[in-house]
């Protein structure tokens, strides 16, 4: 079952094979596509339709822990959670998970971009209070 909310947004995965590397499980790049696509969900499901075609997401930095393997026909899930929001910059921490067990951990640094200039944009406190209400309450 997926979640959304303010903070978490989590996705589903079957893993399909061009998912799978010559080691006979997911590739490890498949792993940061996951996160891509769920931080990009994220931000196109709570952000107003406006700034979500007028502002873009590029990773900037991931730490990854790769703990178990996912194999062909596995049914994954995928978990973010926006940990903080300073200025153009977004702090992510995605949980890759095959049932109970962990998968992957990941944290990201996202910087967000106007669409037209490709520059640096802090994200205006009304759409960042729609991600982060409490952080956004502390500011005022």
């Amino acid at each position: 079952m997926a979640v959304q909310t303010a903070q978490t947004f989590e996705y589903d995965v079957e893993v399909v094979a061009t998912d799978i590397d010559e080691m006979g499980h997911v590739n490890n790049a498949v792993y940061l596509n996951w996160v891509q696509k769920a931080v990009l969900d994220h931000w196109h499901c709570i952000a107003p339709k406006e700034a979500s075609a007028a502002l873009l997401w590029v990773a900037l930095k991931h730490k990854i822990r790769y703990r178990h393997p996912a194999f062909l026909a596995d049914h994954v899930a995928v978990t973010v959670v926006l940990k903080k929001l300073l200025g153009a910059l977004a702090f992510y921490t995605t949980m890759i998970n095959r049932g109970d067990e962990v998968l992957a951990e990941v944290e990201s640094c996202w910087c967000c971009l106007d669409a037209a200039t490709r520059k640096p944009v802090r994200l205006a406190r009304d759409i960042a209070a729609r991600f982060l209400p409490a952080q956004a309450a502390r500011r005022c």
